[in-house]
């Protein structure tokens, strides 16, 4: 990744962590999914992930520390931390394997789906009764996007969200979520050979345009709606997700 980078490269991811940022800042959630689908069109899949990890890990990483209840939601939800460790070294071949074509339609792919469900779709209720299954199959589902696309979000977030958890408990759920999916991405790429150590000293530098976009987003969230911000987010998100989807038909 170190040796693709160029100034406007560079100039280019660092708006993308900082819009992510604001994103996330105002809406709680988005940074990985937004930084994926805009680097996703500029360079590959694995390229976009690589630079993402050491952004994703720290900003999630805040997420899960700054939540009340990180040791019982850990013993609750630890069977599905499992599964998404385990779906993503399973997936992440497609990412790591040069087939930009695959990788991108995959990422596409799934940034519709997450987009038009957050739009159009119903939340769904998970019966405590069927946690104890549901739990790693969720997990397992969401490690093997990951691993193939670098997003995290999809069946996770829905899930989480149907387990009916108190509005910090849903947030650091998330954070937990998301770290341990940050973490298995970056074994999973580094195992393929994907990952190096160049590459986390320049994914180091997308840190503070990040996090200062986070700051931005939570000084803008007092100002604006954070539903309609979220709404015209997802839009975008769809429409993005769209043209990465029918690139390779072109």
């Amino acid at each position: 990744m170190a040796d693709l980078l160029t100034p406007g490269l560079i100039l280019a991811a660092a708006a993308t962590f900082l819009f992510a940022g604001l994103v996330k800042g105002v809406t709680g959630m988005g940074l990985p999914t937004f930084a994926m689908a805009v680097l996703g069109s500029l360079v590959s899949p694995a390229a976009a992930a690589a630079l993402l990890i050491v952004p994703s890990f720290v900003t999630n990483l805040w997420q899960l520390l700054a939540g009340p209840a990180f040791a019982g939601l850990a013993r609750r939800l630890w069977p599905m931390m499992a599964g998404i460790v385990a779906g993503t070294f399973a997936g992440a071949s497609l990412l790591a394997s040069g087939d930009t074509g695959a990788s991108t339609a995959a990422l596409g792919a799934t940034l519709v789906a997450y987009a038009a469900w957050s739009l159009l779709g119903r939340q769904p209720r998970a019966p405590a009764r069927l946690e104890r299954w549901a739990s790693p199959i969720v997990g397992l589902a969401t490690g093997l996007v990951t691993g193939a696309t670098g997003v995290f979000v999809v069946p996770a977030v829905p899930y989480l969200q149907a387990l009916d958890l108190e509005k910090d408990d849903l947030v650091q759920a998330l954070g937990l979520s998301f770290t341990v999916s940050t973490l298995a991405l970056a074994g999973a790429l580094a195992v393929r050979g994907a990952y190096q150590v160049g590459d986390l000293a320049v994914s180091t530098f997308a840190v503070l345009p990040a996090l200062a976009g986070m700051w931005l987003g939570q000084e803008i969230r007092r100002r604006v709606s954070p539903a309609a911000f979220r709404r015209w987010f997802l839009v975008g998100l769809l429409l993005l997700g769209a043209e990465m989807l029918l690139r390779p038909l072109f």
